[in-house]
């Protein structure tokens, strides 16, 4: 009985510094930065590692010449974009805290996180 209290104690120690690490990950999400571009570069779109839009940059040219269908086919491939490469970089780093573990339930949390997650296992 004292064992499996013992092995309690030993599981929840290790949740709460995975969750301490993980506030960690979140904070380093934060700061990194990622990018999206659409239209050879006409629309770009910066992020943070949590995929919060940070910029939103236009080529004039296109504001220019009234190009407002193309703007608008362009911003969400741009978009997708920025927000894949973000997702990608928050999987990696979750990745790193499991040690490559393949932890049940962790697909359907960052589907949360944003967009559609595929395993590439």
């Amino acid at each position: 009985m004292f064992q499996n209290l013992g092995n309690l104690t030993s599981l929840l120690r290790q949740a709460q510094q995975a969750g301490s690490q993980m506030e960690e990950i979140q904070q380093r999400l934060k700061s990194e930065r990622v990018t999206g571009a659409a239209g050879a570069g006409m629309i770009t779109i910066e992020a943070n590692g949590l995929g919060e839009v940070l910029k939103v940059k236009i080529d004039p040219a296109l504001v220019e010449k009234g190009e407002a269908e193309m703007i608008e086919d362009l911003l969400p491939a741009a978009i997708n974009q920025v927000q894949a490469k973000a997702k990608q970089l928050h999987m990696d780093a979750v990745k790193s805290l499991t040690n490559g573990i393949n932890i049940p339930g962790l697909n359907e949390a960052l589907d949360q996180f944003g967009g559609n997650h595929t395993s590439e296992s």
